[in-house]
C-alpha cells in the first residue's frame, strides 16, 4: 500500500520533472565552500595586518624625521635671533665701518624741508675696522677702493672701505 496519491494529467507530467525520492545534498561542496571562506578570511587578515605594520613603520620614520627637522629649525631660529639682536647688529656694523647717522631731514608733501640734515660723524682711527685687523690679515686682504665723490652728483660722501672677510683676532 502506497500512501501517495496517484497523479493524473498535468500534475503527473510536472511530478516527473522532480526527483522521486528524498535525496541528501552532497556534503563535499559545502565543506569546500566553508574551508575556502575561512582560508580567504585568514589570508585577508594576514595581508591587512602586514599593511598596518608597514604603515606603522613608515609613520615612525616620518615622526623621527619631523623631530630632527624641528630641532634643526629651532637651532636655525636661535642663530637668526642671535644675529638679529641689536647688540650683534651694532657690533657687526662697526666691524664693517658703519657709523650712526646724523640728524635726518624730512620732506612734506608740498615739497618743504623740515629739519636740518647733518652728516654722520666719521670713525676715529681707534674704531676703524682696519685698526682691529692683525698685520697678517692686512697683507692678504685688500679692501675695495671707493671712487671719489662726483661733484656733479651733489658731492656725496664716499663710503667706508668694506673688508672682504670679517676681522679676526690672533689666538682665536
Amino acid at each position: 500500500m502506497n500512501r501517495k496519491p496517484r497523479l493524473k494529467g498535468r500534475a503527473a507530467r510536472l511530478a516527473r520533472l522532480f526527483p522521486a525520492g528524498p535525496r541528501q545534498a552532497a556534503r563535499t561542496p559545502f565543506v569546500l565552500l566553508v574551508v575556502l571562506l575561512l582560508g580567504g578570511g585568514l589570508i585577508g587578515l594576514l595581508v591587512l595586518n602586514s599593511a598596518l605594520s608597514e604603515g606603522s613603520f613608515k609613520m615612525d620614520d616620518l615622526q623621527k624625521d619631523t623631530k630632527s627637522l624641528t630641532d634643526e629649525e629651532q637651532a636655525l631660529q636661535r642663530d637668526i635671533d642671535s644675529y638679529s639682536a641689536p647688540d650683534a647688529l651694532q657690533r657687526r656694523a662697526r666691524e664693517l665701518g658703519m657709523v650712526p647717522g646724523g640728524d635726518p631731514a624730512f620732506l612734506d608733501p608740498d615739497g618743504t624741508v623740515k629739519g636740518v640734515p647733518s652728516a654722520a660723524a666719521p670713525l676715529s682711527p681707534a674704531e676703524s675696522p682696519m685698526a682691529v685687523r692683525p698685520p697678517e690679515a692686512l697683507a692678504t686682504d685688500v679692501p675695495a677702493q671707493t671712487p671719489a665723490p662726483d661733484a656733479s652728483a651733489g658731492g656725496a660722501y664716499p663710503a667706508a672701505p668694506v673688508p672682504a672677510t670679517a676681522p679676526t683676532t690672533p689666538g682665536r
